[in-house]
């Protein structure tokens, strides 16, 4: 899942998407990208009981690889304008 947490999602959308992770863990490796940090993915949910649940499926037994918070496209895009210019 690219980008997660730019959409809020319905109670239904929510529930939906638990599911998936209910289903697919310990069974299929799950990656998730996104920009929020946990303490703000209730937002997302509109549920933080529900966000608690999904955190916790998503995050047992997992890796997180934190990129910081410079964006790699841009970062890409500076180098290739800089390299271009030189």
């Amino acid at each position: 899942m690219d980008e997660f947490g730019y959409f809020n999602l319905d109670r239904k959308g929510a529930k939906l998407l638990f599911q998936i992770f209910t289903e697919r863990e310990e069974r299929k490796a799950t990656a998730v990208a996104t920009n929020s940090p946990f303490t703000e993915w209730d937002k997302t949910f509109g549920d933080a009981r529900l966000c608690a649940a999904i955190a916790d499926r998503i995050t047992f037994r997992c890796t997180l690889i934190q990129t910081g918070t410079e964006s790699y496209r841009y970062q890409a895009t500076q180098e290739s304008l800089f390299a271009s210019t030189n």
